[in-house]
């Protein structure tokens, strides 16, 4: 029996690798039997195109919904002594619904487990009207091919957390010592995010309402909103442009970073997060393209875990529009779609300590990769 030969973690080599193997193995057989029928060998190329285009989709799929941040960081607790503002109503109406004072000096560390299923949409091209339709539909199926996976979070107070993501067999892991925030990914390796240290997205879809409480706490309040079926004051939060320039460089450059926090008039919950950045790239000698991704996440069943209501679930859609003068198809429009569950969700886990939140080696922090192979596109920038 032969050895297995092993296994590669980059996708890139791994499908040329099996695209040479095949075309091997494939004039071997033809060389000494009979030829396959045009119809089999069709089938079987065919399939080894929807193999390498579902690898493309995969890892586009991790660098965008895998572990994005939020776009500002965690702030210093500053007391209220009264209501001043509409916003700081919304917060402490949301904070006594949440159970937060329950938190506030108790729990030292958090610890989630969870599934994903996330999938993906054709790009498809349209104009500004197309993109309020694409929009519109965002929370609706895909109907595409879909991927599963699972995920483990750790997260410490202040500004410390580490999530581990398997989907379609690839894992994505990115963390923070509260100096530095980085990401690994099998086909980037490890890499440090650009910019201050900014919370896990993730972990505000609900699981963590101190920080959501603490993030909203200087928001802007900017009217009402219906959401599913629901009446919602909305909160607005932006990037400084002091951030935006800190996680740019010579050819990717962050012009915006907003979000808006949706929490329900009745419950004080956070039912629904709204995030869009735009970004500039143009490399040298080429004219200006423009991407402008924005990520909508519904946040629902909420349940009492020591008395403090967490979200077990959700739903996250992603559109990504690409326009620019260089562009000859026009307008750009990619989809993408994650729902996710909550397993398990545990507060003060015995024996996490700050070792758990070093990160690799190959990071440091004022050293960033020269050869900017970085994915733009993903929040972690």
């Amino acid at each position: 029996m032969s050895r297995l030969a092993p296994l590669s973690e980059e996708p890139i080599n791994e499908e040329e690798q099996h695209s040479n193997s095949s075309n091997g193995s494939n004039n071997t057989k033809y060389s000494s039997k009979k030829g396959l029928s045009w119809k089999h060998w069709l089938k079987n190329h065919l399939s080894l195109v929807f193999f390498i285009n579902k690898k493309s989709d995969l890892k586009t799929l991790l660098s965008v919904l895998g572990c994005p941040l939020f776009p500002v960081p965690l702030l210093p607790k500053q007391p209220l002594n009264q209501v001043c503002s509409s916003a700081q109503y919304i917060i402490q109406h949301f904070t006594a619904a949440a159970g937060c004072r329950k938190l506030e000096g108790r729990v030292k560390n958090i610890f989630a487990t969870g599934k994903v299923t996330m999938g993906m949409g054709d790009d498809f091209g349209g104009s500004a009207g197309s993109i309020a339709i694409a929009g519109a539909g965002a929370s609706a199926s895909l109907g595409g091919v879909s991927e599963k996976g699972c995920f483990v979070m750790w997260q410490m107070v202040p500004n410390k957390w580490l999530i581990e993501l398997v989907v379609g067999g690839h894992k994505v892991v990115a963390g923070s010592d509260g100096n530095l925030a980085w990401r690994h990914t099998p086909w980037l390796g490890s890499h440090a995010a650009k910019g201050s240290i900014r919370p896990l997205r993730r972990a505000l879809q609900g699981l963590d309402p101190i920080a959501v409480a603490s993030v909203f706490s200087t928001a802007q309040y900017v009217g009402e909103k219906r959401i599913s079926d629901i009446d919602c004051f909305v909160l607005k939060l932006a990037a400084n442009q002091t951030d935006l320039a800190d996680r740019s460089d010579s050819t990717a450059e962050m012009i915006k970073h907003v979000i808006f926090g949706y929490f329900s008039q009745r419950s004080g919950l956070l039912v629904y997060l709204e995030d869009s950045y735009l970004t500039r790239i143009q490399s040298p000698g080429t004219q200006p393209t423009y991407w402008e991704t924005t990520m909508a996440t519904k946040i629902e069943d909420y349940r009492a875990i020591e008395g403090v209501m967490i979200a077990h679930s959700g739903q996250s859609s992603v559109i990504i529009t690409r326009f620019g003068d260089n562009l000859k198809a026009g307008l750009s429009i990619t989809r993408m779609e994650e729902t996710w569950t909550i397993d398990d969700l545990a507060f003060n886990v015995a024996g996490l300590s700050l070792d758990c939140f070093i990160p690799p080696k190959e990071v440091q922090k004022d050293s960033y990769p020269v050869d900017e192979n970085l994915d733009w596109r993903s929040p972690l920038r």
